[in-house]
């Protein structure tokens, strides 16, 4: 057997010669200086100082001050060479190192567990994917920058070795360590994951680790609590789990820690840890694979190593196997006695101690310690925290979720208008940002129930059911499978729906379901952190790409390596002003201009969104309700829109029929509506009167005509409290218009005079025409038309006429304390007197909205009328509407929509391009887009709240003054 196993070795020893031509990867660039430095504190150094160098012990940044005291012993009496931090806080830790380095002689080494970055041990600090997410993603690079900003925030903090990454192949779904600490289990994608993390990290100035040498992926059973048994012949060892070690030596891996695994095929002594084997530490890993980098023993307090021996004894074997740190020894002092002893008596020779330590010395010196500075402290958090962090993690998401199903192509949802779509939560963990971040496309209505029959009950009214499965977040060792509740349940909401199942865990969850047949789609996002719960949401509504691929297989039901692909449909994104172009400490001085309009009481309350280049990326409510009120302004508040509505309603609508070929530009009056033919009106064209350069005027105060000459109160001529046939027209809450009073405004509109002169001049004229005409076309109202042509499909279920009746009442915001008409709060009825006399529908005011639906409006005509996968309107019909055609007669309005000012005054901040368009509105409203910059600005307010009076809004310049700063925050 002993010949065989010798045999076995030499021929893996022939088949390998990958590391012949390896190099030392801890020599520094200035190499000749650093082999002086090292051999100058060598020799400097007593026999018991030298063998305290090859120690690391464990600290913690919570302890308490006899464990301090405990770790300062080991500086003081055995000269320790290094300390890996555990548990703790950034600043504790930063100040409690600069405390420990200040007593050592030689700077210590310090070193982390920092797989998925410092929170893997520390508070307060940043937490990345973990490797499985990584694992799922195509592009190296992104793994690379990963690698590189871990490094970063290690070494900001003072750490000098990152253990990381993990190279363990995850070949055992059931391993219950590695996990997702894991790639994956294709040997490929996890050597060149391991080797993009290991470069970035390098390249950073901090050290990398790969573990747990000779391969942990294939276990399951956990070596902090046992020793576990790899079970695989030498030669699938060498061909999988060695892979990546051979990959990453070759391209200058610092070190390697070995793990405590019983390998019978790689060590014939039985259950003997790989971590004392000679066989595994020097004959293959220093010899076999030439690795010239650090060797760490894992930690020597596991259940895998500490079992093994008496107190000491571990430590001098595994030195004597070949291992140059000791990390975390049960006993310090004896086991360097014991080493010291070994030295004495000459089982260790001075060129195998000097092996160690020097190398020990090389990576202080390349890591800088012979230059050693204390820990700054001054911003620590902040550069721990940075929004560059977060930009990377929102693309390592975007990259990593994968579609593994999608029967019928039902990813990304189109056809929202025919979508009744329901969310349920599984699992234990919380799907809140899913939730919310899910109703940003769509109406979705999240339901629950104590027991299945109810849950089925309420789903009836859906045609649709997201399910998300929600685990904890917390850590990668945290359970990740279904429950039998979560299997029943999915199950049978599949069997009678159409499901989309998104798995916020590893995709090892998705084996334990019994059937996927009955489910459309599958998703697996990986982890349930509010980012990847933000970028799967935009993946089922197609503001993203899909475009990850699983690093492990499933079962039978998928396997490593699959993933479709799926295009975005250009609906808005949400995302970081930086990766659009945008310096968001710049922007977000917009904050002081609306606190300030809130607080200088010109608005109660404010909604703001800034989008760019298709992604939202400032958001922000401002205020309450009202001054008196203690309802904070929400992100699914409505705002009566006012004039916006030319542009959200019957504009699109228009354009419709224009690029049909039912009307042009040039089209008269008397051609549209054969009431106008023979008035004064009768030759005025479409593109005249929405130029306003048709002598038209600013508008009419019809609801004066309807007022009591004596008490200037509703007259009971045309008014009641309780609504009839004959009083059917709601202009507020209780409060009824007589229903023939109708044909009345379009009457005085037809019959009023012309203005004396030709020039440009604001009107509300043309809208009431043409919601007229529009309504005698289709034979439906203005609201149906807007709601089916436009707003159902573009998901804007937000935005309506009426709301009064649709909505609580706490979702919208009121605009007036009405003291000359209604004599009543203005709440959930169109403030435009004009319009509530048209029963809240006109086609120049009447629409209710967030900012986030208007944001979907406009970006629909920023991109030339495509929005979520559909054409709403063509190229050219964008182009025809959003031209000023009068601008040499000093009129800058293009058709229908507002441009920039010509002069110095008008309606922008002056800083943004002709091609730029937009509206505003009354109550204190605002929507611009800008081609050029790929700008969506919309502003939303109240200011007539409780009364109009002056408009300060405009007077302060709020409006165009946050659009200036806008444009000053662009970077590229």
């Amino acid at each position: 057997m002993r010949q065989i196993f010798i045999l076995l070795f030499l021929v893996l020893t022939v088949q390998s010669v990958v590391g012949q031509s390896t190099k030392n990867p801890l020599l520094a660039k200035d190499a000749a200086s650093q082999k002086k430095w090292v051999d100058s504190v060598y020799t400097s150094l007593t026999l018991t100082e030298k063998v305290g160098q090859l120690y690391m012990v464990q600290v913690m940044s919570n302890q308490d001050d006899t464990a301090k005291k405990n770790v300062l012993n080991q500086i003081k009496n055995h000269h320790i060479g290094g300390v890996i931090y555990s548990t703790g806080g950034p600043n504790r830790q930063a100040k409690l190192n600069n405390e420990l380095q200040s007593f050592s002689k030689i700077p210590l080494l310090v070193g982390m567990d920092a797989e998925w970055g410092l929170s893997m041990r520390l508070d307060s600090t940043y937490a990345f994917p973990w490797n499985m997410t990584l694992g799922a993603i195509k592009n190296n690079k992104l793994v690379e920058q990963t690698g590189r900003q871990i490094g970063e925030h290690c070494k900001r903090l003072g750490v000098h070795f990152n253990f990381a990454p993990v190279v363990d192949i995850n070949t055992n779904p059931k391993n219950p360590i590695i996990g997702n600490r894991s790639f994956g289990e294709d040997k490929d994608n996890v050597t060149e994951k391991a080797l993009a993390f290991m470069k970035g990290m390098q390249d950073a100035g901090v050290l990398a680790n790969a573990k747990h040498f000779p391969g942990h992926g294939d276990t399951d059973q956990d070596s902090h609590k046992t020793l576990p048994t790899i079970a695989f012949g030498a030669k699938r060892i060498d061909s999988v789990e060695l892979y990546p070690y051979k990959k990453l030596i070759k391209e200058g891996l610092s070190s390697v820690m070995v793990a405590h695994l019983n390998v019978p095929s790689l060590e014939r002594r039985k259950g003997y840890p790989s971590s004392l084997s000679k066989h595994i530490v020097t004959d293959i890993l220093k010899e076999r694979l030439a690795f010239q980098g650090l060797i760490f023993t894992d930690a020597l307090t596991m259940k895998g190593a500490a079992d093994f021996s008496e107190t000491g004894d571990i430590d001098l074997a595994a030195f004597m196997a070949g291992n140059d740190v000791m990390l975390m020894s049960e006993n310090v002092g004896i086991g360097t006695s014991k080493i010291v002893e070994a030295c004495n008596k000459g089982k260790i020779t001075e060129e195998r101690l000097a092996h160690s330590v020097k190398k020990v010395l090389q990576a202080k010196y390349k890591v800088g310690l012979h230059k050693y500075q204390p820990v700054g402290l001054y911003n620590l958090s902040k550069d721990l925290n940075r929004l560059k962090d977060d930009i990377l993690y929102e693309e390592l998401l975007e990259n990593a979720i994968t579609v593994v199903k999608n029967k019928d192509d039902l990813l990304p949802i189109r056809q929202l208008e025919t979508k009744n779509i329901a969310y349920v939560k599984l699992g234990d963990d919380t799907g809140s940002t899913f939730f919310n971040a899910l109703k940003k496309y769509t109406k979705i209505h999240q339901i629950e129930s104590d027991n299945l029959y109810g849950l089925i009950g309420k789903l009836k009214a859906y045609n649709t059911v997201v399910v998300g499965f929600h685990k904890s977040n917390e850590s990668p060792w945290k359970s990740y499978q279904f429950s039998k509740q979560d299997i029943i349940w999915l199950k049978e909401i599949a069997n009678n729906h159409t499901v989309i199942l998104d798995a916020f865990v590893k995709p090892y969850a998705l084996s334990e379901l019994q059937n996927i047949d009955n489910i459309e789609s599958i998703i697996v996002s990986y982890q349930n952190s509010k980012i990847a719960q933000q970028k799967s949401a935009q993946l089922i509504f197609g503001a993203i790409e899909a475009k990850g691929c699983l690093p492990v297989s499933v079962g039978d039901y998928f396997k490593a390596g699959e993933g479709i692909h799926i295009n975005a449909i250009k609906r808005l994104g949400y995302t970081v002003p930086e990766r659009v172009g945008i310096d968001s400490e710049k922007l977000n001085k917009i904050d002081a201009i609306a606190q300030r309009a809130v607080n200088g009481k010109m608005t109660p309350g404010i909604q703001l969104l800034v989008a760019r280049k298709g992604k939202v990326i400032y958001n922000k409510n401002f205020g309450k309700h009202t001054y008196k009120g203690k309802e904070k302004v929400g992100f699914d508040d409505i705002y009566d829109v006012a004039s916006l509505t030319k542009i959200l309603a019957t504009l699109p609508l228009l354009m419709e029929l224009e690029e049909q070929g039912i009307v042009s530009l040039n089209t008269k009056l008397e051609n549209i509506l054969k009431d106008y033919k023979g008035t004064n009106k009768a030759n005025v064209t479409i593109k005249t009167m929405l130029s306003h350069y048709a002598r038209l005027r600013p508008w009419e105060p019809f609801y004066y005509r309807t007022l009591d000459t004596v008490t200037k109160r509703p007259s009971k001529k045309y008014y009641r409290k309780v609504r009839s046939d004959k009083f059917n027209i709601e202009v507020s809450k209780n409060l009824f218009l007589r229903t023939d009073y109708q044909d009345s405004i379009p009457k005085i509109i037809k019959e009023s005079e012309l203005l004396n002169r030709l020039k440009y001049r604001y009107s509300d004229f043309p809208y009431y025409i043409l919601k007229k005409y529009i309504e005698g076309h289709y034979d439906r109202s203005l609201e149906e038309l807007a709601q089916s042509h436009f707003y159902e499909s573009l998901g804007a279920n937000y935005t309506m006429y009426n709301p009064y009746h649709k909505i609580s009442s706490k979702k919208i915001v009121p605009t007036e304390e009405d003291d000359y008409y209604r004599y009543q709060k203005v709440h959930g009825f169109v403030h435009d007197m004009g319009a509530a006399m048209q029963n809240g529908v006109g086609g120049h005011a009447g629409v209710f909205s967030n900012a986030n639906d208007v944001a979907k409006i406009m970006q629909m005509y920023l991109q030339k009328g495509f929005y979520g996968g559909k054409r709403y309107l063509k190229n050219e019909t964008i182009d025809k509407f959003n031209t000023c055609y009068y601008c040499n007669k000093n009129n800058r309005r293009g058709i229908g929509f507002d441009k920039p000012q010509l002069g110095d005054s008008g309606p922008t901040c002056g800083c943004l391009s002709m091609k730029s368009f937009g509206h505003s509105g009354f109550t204190g409203t605002y929507a611009w887009a800008d081609p050029d910059k790929e700008i969506v600005y919309v502003f939303l307010a109240n200011r007539t709240y409780p009364n109009a009076g002056k408009n300060l809004l405009l007077k302060e310049n709020i409006r165009t003054d946050i659009q200036r700063l806008i444009y000053e925050a662009i970077i590229d």
